[in-house]
Formats: structure tokens, sequence, C-alpha cells
């Protein structure tokens, strides 16, 4: 099926006269999640993980992706005719230098201008120009034209999102991305990113799955601002709660009123990271264009008080579920019968019994034994086994709660585990404790800390090759830049006070297992340590879930890193005991005993 779906591609592309085509795991708004109706590559390649880029010339396929999906992508492109590239390997070259090499002089690289941003076309055209091969916009998807049971556009109603829940309102929000724009001197800014938009409007949806966010566009100049939506969306409650604020414009309107600012002669502000090439094409003939980040990234990344109350009750109740699904499981695998998506649908049962729940803020990930080793692992029929009283299970899961949004992972003993994985699995404990320890003086970005997890890893000549943290949106994103705790995301952005991220170290042994542990935490300031010279931050835990004592080797942890384990596992009792029956009391006191 892959390969017919290839070679339909290749006759388009013969009839366009073009000798590559990129197909980009993206949508018009540069979405790490997109709606299914914009899972092109994932249609095209039968490759199903959320980050890959695919590139087809006239005779060969690459698909390129990181080292979370490396086992995943090596099983789905098996007998595709598809192979595999993987990311940050010093063996591997990228896409587009791939291109360049497959590719003659007086060739040409079809794109889709709606799904590469700006930066991305032009490093993609400054690296081929020397080599003479041009990069052709084409007008309609070339995935589109052959996929014949795409799906419809999605037509949930766009809902408010409450001023209770926010903690600040649509009117302020959009004051305080005008000071930005006054500072950068611009008259306009046009915004495409589906989060940026849902947090500056205080509206959510389900246009994407995980993510409650709806399909829009929309531009805010100094004296007012405009959103574009399927118009079939909105109810009287929105048009009410955006009155006298926003102007409301059908979807499809957008290149309309981009003319307008074309005519006009207006400097707009655009965020060449993630504007596509194909709004840029609208207006560059006739805006002065200023390329930069979007003030909306950071103002939405700096937590208020009342989103950080939202996160801390959601994530009493996320515990509450959590404790009582691990409760269940340490009774139910030794009577057989669980498997790695029954319990996955178990602990979303307890979730759905949770005040304010919104929905899975990701597919759970629950990977039993050798399944664990595939970082991003999702279980299905094909794959799903039998949970037995022998080995790890390890469960990255999370939730939207109107008030907030969670993410968490834990490793769980439900066999006697060997000296080799208590060893790691105490490891990478050691780095999630340090990091969460650490102070660190303000103006310091994620990759300084990012070698603290690791450090207890690399003593021993073991490493991960996924990040270390990533920002969370307040019922939003799961996955929210700038915060990143990552050798290879961060952006050079410093931490700051109110930024909410992930601490997940991790390992994992090709068919054997995989190890992580998962807390997410925000930055506070460090007031009893903090000199007058330097102002420090430090983190502060928001996961309340106990972590797996039967793992560690307690002789591999120094007294520092005992007690603040004792300290976090005093505090999930305190807070999430008053929960529970009696016989999950029990349980979990057990689970908290210090150490």
């Amino acid at each position: 099926m892959i390969k017919k779906r290839i070679k339909n591609l290749r006759k388009l592309m013969k009839e366009n006269n073009i000798q590559a085509y990129i197909i980009p795991s993206t949508d018009p708004h540069q979405s790490e999640y997109i709606p299914s109706i914009w899972k092109r590559r994932e249609w095209i390649s039968g490759f199903t993980g959320s980050a890959g880029d695919l590139a087809v010339t006239t005779d060969k396929a690459g698909l390129w992706t990181d080292s979370r999906y490396f086992l995943q992508a090596e099983q789905q492109l098996k007998g595709t005719g598809i192979k595999l590239f993987k990311m940050r390997l010093p063996e591997t070259p990228d896409m587009f230098s791939w291109i360049k090499h497959e590719l003659n002089k007086n060739d040409t690289v079809g794109i889709d201008p709606e799904l590469l941003s700006y930066n991305t076309v032009f490093a993609l055209k400054s690296l081929l120009k020397n080599k003479g091969i041009e990069v052709r916009s084409i007008e309609n998807n070339l995935v589109d034209l052959i996929w014949e049971d795409q799906l419809e556009f999605p037509m949930d109603k766009i809902k408010v999102h409450d001023l209770k829940y926010s903690g600040e309102s649509v009117k302020s929000k959009l004051n305080r991305i005008r000071q930005q724009m006054c500072k950068l001197e611009v008259d306009a800014h046009v915004i495409t990113m589906l989060d940026a938009i849902a947090w500056a409007f205080n509206i959510r949806c389900n246009d994407v799955d995980f993510n409650p966010v709806t399909i829009s566009y929309a531009i805010v100049n100094r004296n007012n601002a405009k959103l574009f939506v399927k118009l079939d969306k909105v109810t009287k409650k929105v048009k009410d709660h955006l009155n006298k604020i926003v102007e409301i414009y059908d979807y499809n309107e957008l290149k309309k009123h981009l003319t307008l600012l074309k005519k006009e002669k207006t400097k707009v502000l655009l965020d060449s990271e993630t504007i596509s090439q194909s709004v840029v094409d609208c207006l560059k003939q006739g805006c002065e264009l200023i390329y930069g980040e979007s003030p909306i990234t950071l103002l939405k990344a700096i937590k208020n008080k009342t989103e950080l109350n939202g996160f801390k009750k959601a994530h009493i109740r996320d515990g509450v579920a959590m404790v009582k699904f691990l409760f269940w499981l340490e009774q139910s695998v030794p009577c057989g019968g669980v498997t790695e998506i029954s319990a996955s649908d178990k602990l979303e049962s307890f979730r759905k019994k949770q005040a304010l729940f919104k929905g899975l803020s990701f597919t759970t990930i629950a990977a039993y034994k050798d399944h664990a080793a595939i970082i991003h692992y999702e279980p299905c029929s094909e794959t799903d086994v039998e949970l037995k009283p022998d080995g790890l299970f390890l469960l990255d899961s999370g939730a939207q709660y109107k008030d907030g949004t969670t993410d968490i992972t834990r490793t769980i003993a439900i066999g006697k585990p060997t000296d080799e994985e208590k060893d790691i699995f105490t490891r990478v404990l050691k780095g999630h404790i340090d990091l969460a320890l650490t102070p660190f003086p303000r103006g310091t970005v994620g990759k300084q800390l990012d070698t603290i997890a690791r450090k207890p890893l690399w003593d021993v000549r073991l490493n991960y090759g996924h990040g270390t943290g990533h920002g969370v949106g307040s019922f939003l994103g799961v996955h929210e830049a700038p915060p990143a705790i990552s050798f290879y995301r961060c952006r050079g952005i410093p931490l700051e006070i109110g930024m909410v991220s992930s601490n997940e170290p991790g390992y994992y042994k090709a068919e054997k297992f995989g190890i992580r542990i998962e807390n997410m935490i925000f930055v506070i300031k460090d007031n009893e340590h903090s000199p007058d010279e330097f102002e420090f931050y430090r983190f502060e835990n928001l996961t309340l879930c106990p972590i797996d004592l039967r793992l560690i080797e307690p002789e591999l942890l120094t007294k520092r890193e005992i007690d603040y384990l004792n300290n976090y596992h005093k505090q999930v009792f305190k807070t999430i005991s008053p929960y529970l029956n009696p016989e999950e009391k029990k349980w979990l006191k057990n689970s908290t005993n210090p150490i």
C-alpha cells in the first residue's frame, strides 16, 4: 500500500516536472501535534511518530526522525522502500544535504509553502542555490491529490477558557502583546501558532488530538485584533466573550486581510520559526517584514498565579488517579489478564473520574519489558502483550484538566528486578533528584542544566538520546516552548520564574527494558540562597506520585538525595492519602516509607 502511494506521488511529481518533493510532519501552523486531516506524512509513509520528515525523489525516499522513534520507524518503514535516516548521529546527513547530493543541476524541489516555515525555506534555498537546484512552491499539495479518504475539517464548537482558569483577560493579554509590538516598532503581528492564539484569546477547542486548540489564524494590530476560524464553530458565548475586542472572520479569509496589510504598507512582525512561507509570499511585496520570535511565546510560558494554582490542583487530582491505578495494577497483574492496552485504559478511567478532566494530553505510553526500549512506544492490537509478574513496566501518561496539563512517567517493577535494572534505575533517579535540587542563577538556560541529570549515567558510560525537560502549557500543549532542559531543543532563552517544565531522565536498553522517571516542575525564586550580586532560582515539584522503592539501590544515593526522596514521599502521602480508601492508603503508606 505504501509503495503504491509513493508510486502515485511520483506520477504527480513527473507531471509537475519536479525531481524531489518534501512532505514534512507539520501543518500550516507548524504544529507538533496536527489535526488528522493534515497527517500527510503519516498517511504516505506509514510512520506514525509525531516527528519525522519525508523526502521523495524520482527513485529514492528517505525519512528523518530523532532517537525517540528509531526503533519504531525501523519497524514501520520495513518493506516500504523508504530509508530511515537517524537524526543527530554523526554519520547521518540532514535532509537538505541528502537532497542536494541526490539531485543534479537544473533539477527542482517541490514544496507546499503552507507547510514549511520561512526559516526552513530560506535554509533550503541557500543550500541548493550553489548547485543550481530550484525550490518551487506547488499550489496544490500533491499528497492531498492522491489521498482519497482524507478526513473532513473538524467542526467542534469553540469554547471560552474562563478567567478563573486563565487568570488574565483577553484585553489585558492583547495590551501586553501590543506593548511588545511597540518596543519592536511594528504595526501588526500575524500569528499562526494554534496554542498562541488559544492563549491570547482565551479560547479552547478539540480540533487536534490531545491539544485543546482550534484551527485558526490571528492578526493583532495596534488598534484592533482579528481572529480567523471556521464561522460555524463560533458560538454566541464566544462572540460575547470577544465582543468589541476581537473581530471574527472565516478561516479562509486570511489572505484577503494580508492583502489589506500590503495596501497599507504595514510594518509586520512575523515569527520566522513558525510563519509559513505562504504567508511571507503574500506579504513580502508591500509590507516591511520584521522577523523575530512572537512575544506571545514568552508571555504564555511564564504562568501567572492563577495558572500555577491550577497546575497544583490538577496535579493533586492526577496524583490521586495515578495512585489508585498503581494500587490496582499491583493487585491485578498476578491474577492475569492485564495487558498494556487494558492497563492504559484503566488509568484513563481513573482520570475520567477526576474533576475538570477534559481528556488525555498525549497517547499513553504503556510499555512492558523490551517495548519500553522504544522511547515513544504506543501499544496497538498487533503489539499488545500481557503483563506478567516479571520485569519492568514503563508508563508515560498525562491528562488535560481545565486548570492544568499533566505529564508523568513512572517505571514500575511488576516482578523482582535484576541488579542491572536496579543500578540503572537508581542512576536515573539520581539525575532526576540532582536536577530537582539544583539552584541556578537568573539567566541560566536549559542546556546548562541538562548535563546535571545525565552525569550519574555518564559516570558508567551510559546516556539517553532525548532531552531532559520540555515546557508544558496551561490547559494547552504538553510540549511548549521556550523552556527546554535539552542539549538540542534549548533555544538559549533563560528559564524564568513561573515557567513549567518536565524533569525526565531515562535509559533504554534495546530489546531489554526502558527506564524513565518524570515529574513536572516549575521555576521559583530561591529566597534562602540568593546573594546580593546574583539572584538564584530553583525548581519546585508539581507531580505527586510515589517512585518505586523496589527499584532503588540506596547505597548509590547520597544523604542529600535520600533526604530529598524521603521528603518528597512524605509530601505525596500527606497530600494524596485523604482522597484514598483504607486499602489504597495502606498501599501508599508502604510505597512512601523512608529509606
